[in-house]
């Protein structure tokens, strides 16, 4: 593997998922030079989605995701930009749009540009709060239900959800060494 020695500025990100309360969000370290395609499987691991849906990079008005054939939109094709080509400085920001239904809006905000560390395999999460909702719950709304459900014994969805996520969900949980041991393997 090449050092990171070679690699241009690390791009510092907060990422936080839009109308979350109290929010939920990561804190990413990421190459510059990493397509958005490979930044769409790092935000995807980083908040614990599954990337079972559509999603997109808004920029000002410009849209980069994937060749979408049978779709009703055409976005820039997110494997031909690089992350240097849509921000260029601190302060910059964007958004990730994911599950069009559900209408998961991140905005992602550039923190920082570093230093390239060369013990250090990036992307790696610096930080971040809260589980990110589950696939499917049916966007904010279907998620307070959700919640109210699985924490009241005596609500009648309250078994069935449990059994849906497959068990106990903590929404307060974040466990920053889980996401990097994923991101590790994504690479």
């Amino acid at each position: 593997m090449a050092s990171n020695l070679l690699y241009g500025p690390i791009y510092q990100l907060k990422m936080t998922l839009r109308e979350s309360k109290p929010p939920i969000w990561r804190r990413l370290q990421v190459r510059e030079d990493m397509t958005l395609s490979q930044l769409h499987h790092t935000l995807q691991m980083a908040m614990g989605w599954t990337n079972s849906h559509l999603h997109q990079f808004v920029v000002g008005s410009a849209c980069f995701g994937e060749p979408y054939p049978e779709a009703d939109f055409d976005p820039i094709d997110e494997r031909r930009v690089r992350l240097r080509q849509i921000v260029q400085r601190p302060k910059d920001k964007f958004i990730y749009e994911y599950d069009f239904g559900d209408g998961w809006v991140h905005e992602v905000v550039v923190e920082q540009f570093l230093p390239a560390e060369s013990s250090v395999h990036y992307p790696r999460c610096l930080s971040g709060r809260r589980q990110c909702p589950p696939e499917d719950v049916g966007g904010f709304g279907g998620y307070a239900h959700f919640l109210q459900a699985i924490q009241d014994e005596a609500h009648p969805e309250h078994e069935d959800y449990l059994a849906w996520i497959g068990g106990p969900f903590d929404p307060d949980a974040f466990d920053v060494e889980a996401v990097n041991q994923a991101l590790k393997r994504m690479r």
